[in-house]
């Protein structure tokens, strides 16, 4: 009875110290006595074999047991059954990945990268076609008065300015269709932005109407513009749920829409060189307006059509290489800020109110000097071979200079960036004095590299300003596209209202449409227009940004935003 009490009680022991418990079998009639079965010794060194003859338990074993405590069975004969494997556990994952980075469903192919950065080149085409051209072409081809292009120039941007929060209100609110969310409305802006692309640098057979022709085509064409660029620009959270493949995707989209600037100040510039020339003048001998020739009629619509013929091509690859996901993200639960609301909010934080008017002034600095330099090179100096090659200087070193503007904003800080705008300034004022070809080429490199550090420095300097209301205030996520659609908001508008007063002052100055010779007055206004007004919008916009204090919180996703935000448009 004692002994029973012992083994019972050894028993209980193991099965408390997570050994395995095995009963004893009497063996049958007539058969052998089978040795027991192994018992765990003690996990110290040194134990006794257990009794039976069975070898002795190590400690290396005694571990093994303890990990699978029930890994062994006896056999209704009293024979230990073969141990059951189970499965090892999975190995650890060396490291974290991010959700979605390199999933074989996440990632985007080279064909896909390249068909959806071509969908954004039509509008870079037609919109640098328009900031270089577009006021020649009404003034001295299509024979406006000044003050009507004035009215066109403003009510165009206006226009765009306006379609913005109206496009973001109906395509978050429109619904999933067969070809996603955000394509219909691509596809569908498509058609009609041809058209009035091409009717925008048509001459029609009327004159008396010609302004109004050509303001609702202009507006047509900026919100039809806007309404394409808007749900184009969000297809990239969209495409895969990963961060670093959208990162990818807006690289190839930022790369391409350079190009198409590049192509579309290009290819129009030297299609409608002809229309310019200084050969245009000498047939008549006569002061005042000359009749417009059926060649530069007919060289505005070569390059109209070429501009129009990208909307559908781009499109049609856009449509053909990209596949839309469905938004996984949950929808807004209507307890968010209106549009309105979060508007107020945004225009009293001090940061963003200084960041906004200094970059009201620089940007619409820009746009004038864009906008009258080619009017500058025909009518206030003896430049008219060098226009082409002019823009095209601006274009290409303003894509060049990227690159080394983000390594120093990286390096020494945005606000040290800033004083590389101030360097339009002094080169702006010299072409104004000095009119001559060396000149004006050294002004267009400079201000091309002004212009590409104005234009990335404010989407630089958003994420901060961001960072640190949200932090204020406490708001949670949602007010940042409020902030950013406000920016474009306020920037368009500072632009049409510049170069609506800069062409209502050439009116004023007795400009007179499609003469060859242009009155003194004329000239010292397209003088002041190219290097004084500039540089006083520069000298304020950048007091502005100096004064105000910097954003106290730095931006953790800087890099990421610029990349995903930034959109290189010189219109």
């Amino acid at each position: 009875m004692w002994a029973l009490a012992f083994f019972t009680l050894g028993n209980r022991t193991h099965a408390l110290r997570g050994f395995p418990v095995f009963p004893r079998v009497a063996p049958g009639p007539g058969r052998a006595r089978q040795p027991a079965p192994l018992r765990a010794a003690p996990s110290r060194p040194g134990s006794r074999p257990p009794r039976g003859g069975g070898p002795a338990i190590t400690p290396r074993a005694t571990a093994a047991v303890r990990v699978q405590p029930c890994a062994m069975a006896v056999s209704p004969e009293g024979t230990p059954a073969p141990p059951v494997e189970t499965p090892p556990p999975p190995p650890p994952e060396a490291h974290t990945l991010e959700p979605g980075s390199d999933s074989g469903a996440g990632r985007l192919s080279f064909c896909t990268k390249v068909c959806y950065g071509i969908g954004g080149v039509p509008n870079q085409v037609a919109s640098s076609a328009i900031a270089f051209y577009l006021q020649l072409f009404l003034l001295d081809v299509a024979q406006i008065p000044a003050a009507q292009v004035s009215l066109v120039l403003f009510g165009g941007k206006v226009s765009g300015a306006a379609a913005d929060p109206l496009a973001g209100f109906f395509i978050n609110r429109s619904r999933r269709t067969g070809s996603g969310r955000l394509m219909p409305w691509v596809l569908g802006c498509t058609p009609f932005l041809a058209v009035a692309s091409f009717f925008l640098w048509f001459l029609p057979p009327f004159t008396s109407l010609r302004g109004l022709w050509y303001t609702a085509l202009y507006c047509l064409f900026q919100a039809l513009a806007t309404f394409f660029q808007v749900p184009y620009t969000a297809l990239t959270m969209l495409l895969t749920p990963s961060p670093r493949e959208r990162d990818s995707a807006t690289v190839y989209r930022m790369t391409l829409e350079m190009a198409g600037t590049l192509m579309g100040a290009t290819v129009h510039g030297l299609i409608v060189s002809g229309a310019h020339g200084s050969h245009r003048c000498k047939e008549t001998a006569l002061p005042g307006q000359v009749a417009v020739s059926p060649n530069a009629t007919r060289l505005y619509c070569i390059a109209a059509t070429v501009v129009a013929v990208t909307y559908p091509v781009c499109s049609s690859l856009l449509c053909l290489g990209v596949k839309e996901r469905p938004d996984a993200s949950p929808r807004a639960s209507g307890q968010g800020l209106s549009f309105l609301a979060g508007l107020r909010l945004t225009v009293r934080h001090p940061p963003y109110l200084k960041l906004v008017i200094s970059f009201l002034f620089i940007s619409a600095a820009v746009q004038v000097e864009q906008s009258y330099l080619v009017l500058f090179c025909t009518h206030a100096s003896r430049l008219h071979d060098h226009v082409q090659s002019l823009v095209l200087t601006i274009l290409v070193s303003a894509v060049l200079s990227t690159p080394m503007w983000e390594w120093v904003l990286q390096r020494f800080g945005k606000r040290m960036s800033a004083f590389g705008i101030f360097g339009m300034v002094p080169f702006a004022i010299l072409l104004a004095a000095v009119p001559t070809a060396p000149v004006a080429y050294v002004v267009a490199f400079v201000s091309g590299v002004s212009t590409a550090v104005s234009l990335l420095l404010p989407w630089s300097m958003l994420p901060d300003v961001v960072d640190e209301f949200q932090l204020q205030h406490q708001h949670g996520p949602g007010l940042e596209t409020i902030f950013y659609s406000s920016y474009v908001f306020f920037t368009k508008l500072s632009g049409a209202g510049a170069l609506g007063i800069s062409t209502l002052s050439l009116d004023f100055a007795g400009y007179e449409s499609g003469a060859c010779k242009q009155a003194e007055q004329v000239v010292v206004t397209l003088k002041v227009l190219i290097g004084a007004v500039p540089t006083c919008m520069i000298l304020i916009g950048l007091c502005i940004l100096m004064v105000s204090p910097a954003p106290k919180v730095p931006s953790r996703t800087s890099s990421r935003s610029l990349g995903r935000r930034t959109s290189y448009s010189l219109a």
